[in-house]
């Protein structure tokens, strides 16, 4: 699939409701992970506004009172992705929209399951256990749209390592973790484009709870802040803005019969071969060859295979 903008007219700047100006989701049904808080909750408020009914899975469902419905869900543990998507299933009711937007961001190194390093197993590994046990539910016609990062310029792959059993580095683990979430869109498109299509996206820099495990010297020390706490770097996207690119899709007929991409900024991103986390998204992140072998790990780590 050819990495190309298509001109949507949309930007850095445009919305999540800008996205949905006019765009009627009545009776359609999205799961939103991460849809609690951050730009989740803004893609959640959008989506809900637009008409759509929104199923919102959370760690802890008191945080969650905002969203259409709230049922429990645990990413770092798959026994809690499979109770989920068994009262999920239960229910009998077709997903329209799922968004894999949870995840964390620089964690200090936690180790969950079986000993899996937690930003490949929450970022990636609980949003593939989740999507292939929704599979029967995936209703024709359907999106798949998992949150990626710029952050996926750091590293690929680290199939020597994936774990960081030899030493941990809480960047280049979440950038991994980023890489996959892109990879998995790519494979989960060529397998599942008879009944649906697959997006992975960067949202943009936004000042989130998703930098909880960052202390206020390290966002000064990055630019992103000042001293007293206010935001200081001026690309930085409101909740707001960040969740458009999802939303956008999740739903724009621009993006029909096309799928596998990587987006940023409402439009399909173009190629880049930065390692500085800016526009673009790099080949090991949209490699069809680094997808299969991923998604192959992935059915053999989780003993999850939809296909």
């Amino acid at each position: 699939m050819i990495q190309k903008p298509l001109g949507t007219g949309f930007g850095a700047r445009t919305t999540a409701a800008e996205v949905l100006a006019g765009v009627d989701l009545t009776g359609r049904l999205a799961i939103v992970t991460g849809g609690y808080s951050g730009i989740g909750l803004a893609a959640t408020r959008a989506l809900t506004q637009a008409g759509a009914h929104v199923v919102v899975p959370a760690r802890r469902p008191e945080a969650a009172r905002e969203a259409a419905e709230v049922d429990e869900l645990d990413l770092a543990d798959l026994d809690s992705v499979r109770r989920f998507a068994e009262r999920f299933l239960a229910s009998g009711r077709g997903i329209d929209i799922l968004i894999a937007g949870a995840g964390i961001m620089a964690a200090p190194e936690t180790r969950v399951g079986p000993g899996w390093e937690s930003h490949f197993a929450v970022n990636h590994l609980g949003h593939f256990a989740l999507v292939n046990l929704l599979w029967p539910a995936i209703a024709p016609g359907a999106r798949v749209v998992v949150v990626s990062s710029a952050g996926h310029q750091l590293s690929p792959i680290r199939w020597d390592d994936i774990h960081f059993d030899r030493g941990y580095d809480r960047w280049l683990a979440y950038a991994q973790s980023k890489t996959a979430n892109a990879l998995f869109a790519v494979q989960l498109d060529v397998l599942g484009r008879a009944r649906a299509r697959a997006f992975s996206l960067h949202p943009g820099a936004i000042l989130t709870p998703l930098q909880r495990h960052l202390d206020t010297a390290d966002m000064v020390a990055a630019g992103w802040i000042d001293e007293h706490g206010n935001p200081a770097d001026p690309s930085f996207k409101t909740p707001e803005q960040g969740a458009a690119t999802q939303v956008w899709a999740a739903t724009s007929p621009r993006l029909d019969g096309l799928g596998g991409l990587y987006c940023e900024d409402c439009d399909i991103a173009e190629p880049t071969d930065s390692t500085e986390m800016i526009a673009g998204v790099r080949d090991h992140a949209v490699d069809p060859a680094e997808a299969e072998r991923l998604w192959a790990l992935s059915a053999e780590l989780t003993g999850i295979n939809a296909f």
